[in-house]
């Protein structure tokens, strides 16, 4: 029977979810430790193999001498807080924003769904799990998703995802990059991930195993859903990459006689040799074909820099991202002069605070304005419909800002 690692007690399901991304973003701006977008990456194995730069070079993404040129530019300032000290190059990024890298972490959202749905308390926390399980695999592509910039938003239509009176905590595996200077980086995950219900006291503990040589282990989950009895109820495993299964198990966890091993989830086919090694679903939420009508020009769509990456124009796209970064700059400077505060305009703050391993957080709430400006959009005849993608992107509040 697998063992039991300790609880870690959270702020419930969804504080726990967001606080897992704001980790991912946290890490990418605040130092060059934060390029592949984790906090406390263990580097390992610097000086591995070269020959997967000419398959990457193949692929159009980057040259074997940009990236060493770059990564020579950039190993000064390993251990700093780089935000405002240089521009990190675009050839370490992919055409997606950190809100939509956020958004795509739903793709396998229907989990949630069957788990709302399920009356069985350990079959809703295997749903759960596979859920969380599923996040992973988002998280094979290393490339460093751009910073929002302020003001800038993302839609994406899809169901409310509202669940019904269950408070889960997460503690996730901690995860490691591989190969960063040389080769083809990959990340392992290697450790429990632990799911409790802090409602109940069933918990889920996996185990991810580690890569071991020539890949021996490399994707491998293996655990147990628990009650609060810590006696085992269902044994779960697959690949995070792949799929999960499990399995009604008895008090030493052995699969219970006459049961046999179901799959809960399985990773959607993917278009083969994608430049980018988006799924279909990735590529939807990069889509203007998908996007709502009359799109806010703060879409994350409509960023100049992701769209030239996306078509491959490595110049442009740095030229827009560093022009971006520089009127971002110029209305801070301009919102400083002028004293005002920076307001959303379709969140407002209250006054909780939440307490998070990078501190303590203001807490922002929907106020419903952007419902009420979206059912006005879809009940309008006479708003004049234009080419989405030739909208201009604007997230600015200060029009006559310029760069210094």
């Amino acid at each position: 029977m697998a063992p039991i690692s300790d609880q870690k007690q959270g702020a419930g399901f969804f504080t726990s979810f967001a606080s897992t991304l704001s980790s991912f973003g946290n890490a990418m701006s605040k130092s060059v430790n934060g390029l592949l977008g984790y906090e406390g990456l263990e580097i390992i194995n610097p000086d591995g193999g070269t020959e997967d730069t000419e398959v990457e070079a193949q692929k159009g993404r980057w040259k074997p001498e940009d990236r060493d040129s770059y990564w020579r530019m950039m190993q000064n300032y390993i251990g700093s807080d780089v935000t405002s000290m240089v521009t990190l190059p675009v050839l370490i990024f992919e055409p997606m924003t950190m809100l939509q890298k956020m958004a795509e972490l739903m793709e396998y959202s229907y989990l949630l769904d069957l788990a709302d749905e399920c009356e069985d308390p350990h079959m809703r926390l295997v749903y759960a799990a596979a859920w969380f399980v599923s996040l992973y695999f988002a998280l094979q592509r290393t490339w460093k998703p751009f910073n929002p910039i302020l003001g800038e938003t993302y839609e994406m239509d899809e169901a409310d995802p509202q669940r019904a009176g269950v408070v889960l905590d997460l503690v996730p595996p901690p995860s490691k990059a591989n190969n960063i200077i040389f080769g083809r980086t990959w990340v392992d995950s290697p450790g429990d991930m632990i799911l409790t219900n802090l409602t109940t006291g069933d918990k889920v503990v996996l185990y991810f195993q580690p890569c071991g040589w020539f890949g021996a282990g490399r994707y491998e989950v293996d655990g147990y859903v628990y009650n609060a009895q810590e006696e085992p109820k269902y044994l779960m495993t697959g690949k995070w990459n792949e799929f999960m299964s499990y399995q009604p198990c008895d008090a030493e966890g052995e699969p219970e006689p006459g049961s046999e091993l179901k799959e809960v989830w399985r990773a959607a086919d993917a278009p083969k040799n994608d430049k980018f090694q988006y799924t279909h679903f990735a590529h939807k939420i990069n889509s203007f074909d998908t996007a709502p009508r009359k799109l806010l020009p703060s879409d994350s769509r409509l960023r100049p820099d992701r769209l030239a990456l996306e078509h491959a124009d490595l110049s442009k796209a740095g030229l827009e991202k560093t022009r971006l970064e520089e009127r971002q700059r110029a209305e801070k400077r301009t919102r400083e002069a002028k004293g005002d505060e920076f307001k959303p305009k379709w969140f407002d703050l209250t006054n909780e605070i939440a307490s998070t391993p990078w501190g303590e957080l203001e807490v922002y709430r929907y106020n419903g304005e952007y419902g009420r400006h979206r059912e006005a959009v879809d009940n309008s005849d006479s708003i004049q419909e234009t080419e989405t993608n030739s909208v201009e992107f604007n997230p600015w509040k200060y029009h006559n800002s310029q760069p210094a």
